[in-house]
């Protein structure tokens, strides 16, 4: 089920329209405490969806929501678990983007 639900969630996170884009990653920071671990089995399929465009984009809305969303994560996930994707998105990162996943791995 929950699998059902982040597959259309998902394309919203990088919608082509930037109101769209803004208020998904602003529900999806709403949604992020009231799930926490249970968004473990999606956490492969967010994390690029979440990272991808927005944490480089110029729009300060978008930007803003993505770092809430992510910082969110690093609060309300177990770390240990988000290493792994965090690792694998920053090696194809450039920009902001990078500097700011870095950071959080660190």
């Amino acid at each position: 089920m929950l699998f059902q639900i982040f597959d259309a969630f998902k394309p919203r996170l990088h919608d082509s329209n930037s109101k769209v884009n803004q208020v998904a990653l602003e529900a999806m920071h709403k949604m992020i405490p009231l799930l926490k671990d249970n968004l473990l089995p999606v956490i492969n399929m967010l994390i690029p969806a979440i990272v991808d465009n927005n944490l480089n984009s110029k729009n300060p809305g978008i930007y803003a929501a993505a770092t809430n969303v992510i910082q969110a994560l690093c609060q309300h996930l177990d770390t240990s678990l988000l290493l792994q994707p965090f690792c694998t998105k920053v090696q194809f990162l450039s920009g902001k983007a990078k500097q700011d996943l870095t950071e959080k791995l660190a």
